[in-house]
């Protein structure tokens, strides 16, 4: 697929784009009931938590600012969703995500995981931030 190499900047920003965008969804339906959530009723409960980071750090990955910080714990955050909420959940023991409905956290932690190595991309607040740095 030669023809394709040539829009790998453009993949690489939609890519962050949209993971960030679907991150902050959940956490805006924990932290706020948008999208049809219900919002949790205490910020210090493991729900609340996880909104938080999901809002701020799907927000961060969005527009590209600070993306392998937010991105890492955004990763981080999934791991551990996966396995308490989901190899260790309400149905017992169950490791793989065919057994335990876990592809979502699978796949966003990964991704994420991706995108802490990669950084932003080129149309990111990051990217205005380093051509605005006067030289030393």
């Amino acid at each position: 697929m030669s023809f394709l190499t040539g829009q790998q900047a453009l993949a690489h920003n939609l890519f962050r784009i949209m993971f960030g965008f679907a991150f902050m969804t959940h956490g805006g339906q924990k932290l706020l009931g948008w999208f049809g959530g219900t919002p949790v009723e205490s910020l210090m409960s493991k729900y609340g938590a996880a909104g938080i980071i999901e809002l701020a750090c799907g927000l961060l990955i969005m527009v590209g600012f600070q993306t392998n910080w937010a991105a890492f714990i955004a990763s981080g955050e999934m791991a551990v969703a996966y396995f308490w909420q989901h190899a260790f959940g309400a149905e017992g023991f169950a490791l793989f995500h065919w057994d335990n409905r876990g592809e979502l956290p699978m796949l966003f932690c990964f991704g994420f995981l991706f995108l802490s190595t990669i950084g932003s991309g080129t149309y990111s607040v990051d990217a205005l931030l380093a051509k605005r740095k006067p030289a030393a």
